[in-house]
């Protein structure tokens, strides 16, 4: 890690403890949000990221992020965690169908290619970034093709981070409600952890259920269940991949090399497995036999937002705001439409399927 590197990072600490600060001034927007606002001014009015320095930003919002729920974890219950992740996955799985289908057919009648369809849909269904690198990956999708489908992610999951707990305070949801639609329709990790923080910061004490969990830690629980299926994705594309290769070649079709032809599926499906998932997962299991004292707790809690507060400030300072609208407009409303279809999924099944 050379000084520059170190002084993207260095930049996301500094920007983080002015973010928390800011915080705690207010009951209106929670630091990860305003991590995000401050990254996003930073990046694209004062000092662009760029180079060794945008490495380090980009460390800042993956590493953080993970260390931040894997911090997580340590402040929930185990049996919490896998209780109220299994009353949502039905809905996951219908939203994966669901925005598969729409992104197909709408991206098919726009011309979209059917790579960027496909990295659209997972990217909005599953987890953003991480799920578009992924498939993008087994399905040898052009550079062009990632640029567009994660520009279109983007832009929708800021809306999302910052629309949702105010739409939630509007509606008068239950943090039940809040947690299922947060986690199930806002892309990315990390906006929906900055979702969930504004709505609890909104809401203060009426966001913790009956389950003694606020709306901002059932959503989190939500997301991480939903990231899970990245696994699923992951080895269904492997499959799919393979087999149109395996038909190019005996049509006579010249396809390209694909190294995961000599890979097992249960080896992509580890590859694919984010492990923060399992740390989060085995420090909820340690804190629910009483590893540790309750004590601890607070810095456990104060510790993981200052984290994911820094890897918000690393993902605003890679947030070109001229990208996001030059980039390619088809795949942006793509993004739009499956983006839309996701909210409308998941709002009907917390309002009309009685999630209370």
């Amino acid at each position: 890690m050379n000084i520059q590197m170190f002084m993207g990072i260095f930049a996301c600490i500094i920007l983080a403890t002015i973010a928390t600060y800011l915080g705690g001034l207010q009951s209106i927007i929670g630091a990860p949000l305003l991590g995000l606002f401050i990254g996003m001014i930073v990046s694209n009015f004062i000092k662009s990221a760029t180079g060794d320095y945008k490495k380090g930003t980009t460390f800042a919002s993956k590493k953080f992020l993970n260390l931040g729920i894997v911090l997580t974890g340590a402040t929930l219950s185990f049996r919490q965690i896998v209780g109220f992740g299994a009353k949502a996955l039905p809905l996951i799985i219908f939203n994966i169908a669901w925005v598969f289908a729409v992104s197909h057919f709408i991206g098919k009648k726009m011309q979209v290619s059917n790579n960027t369809r496909n990295l659209v849909a997972g990217g909005t269904c599953i987890c953003g970034g991480t799920a578009i690198a992924t498939l993008a990956s087994i399905i040898e999708a052009k550079e062009t093709e990632i640029a567009y489908a994660l520009t279109a992610i983007f832009l929708f999951d800021i809306m999302g981070a910052i629309g949702f707990p105010y739409l939630g305070q509007a509606l008068a949801m239950s943090p039940e409600q809040f947690g299922i639609l947060a986690g199930t329709a806002i892309n990315d990790t990390s906006s929906v952890v900055a979702a969930a923080d504004t709505f609890d910061t909104i809401l203060g004490c009426k966001a913790i259920s009956a389950s003694g969990l606020s709306g901002g830690s059932l959503a989190v629980i939500v997301k991480l269940t939903r990231t899970t299926m990245l696994v699923v994705l992951a080895v269904i594309f492997t499959f799919i991949t393979i087999r149109e290769k395996q038909f190019a070649a005996k049509t006579g079709k010249e396809g390209s090399s694909h190294e995961i032809e000599n890979q097992s599926l249960l080896s992509i499906a580890i590859q694919a497995f984010p492990l923060f998932i399992l740390g989060f997962l085995i420090m909820a299991l340690l804190n629910t036999i009483g590893a540790f004292p309750e004590t601890i707790t607070p810095f456990f809690k104060k510790g993981s937002k200052f984290l994911i507060t820094t890897a918000l400030v690393g993902v605003g300072y890679n947030i070109n705001f001229k990208d996001l609208f030059t980039k390619g407009l088809k795949p942006i409303a793509l993004g739009g439409c499956t983006w839309f279809a996701i909210a409308i999924s998941s709002m009907t099944y917390v309002f009309f399927l009685n999630v209370s």
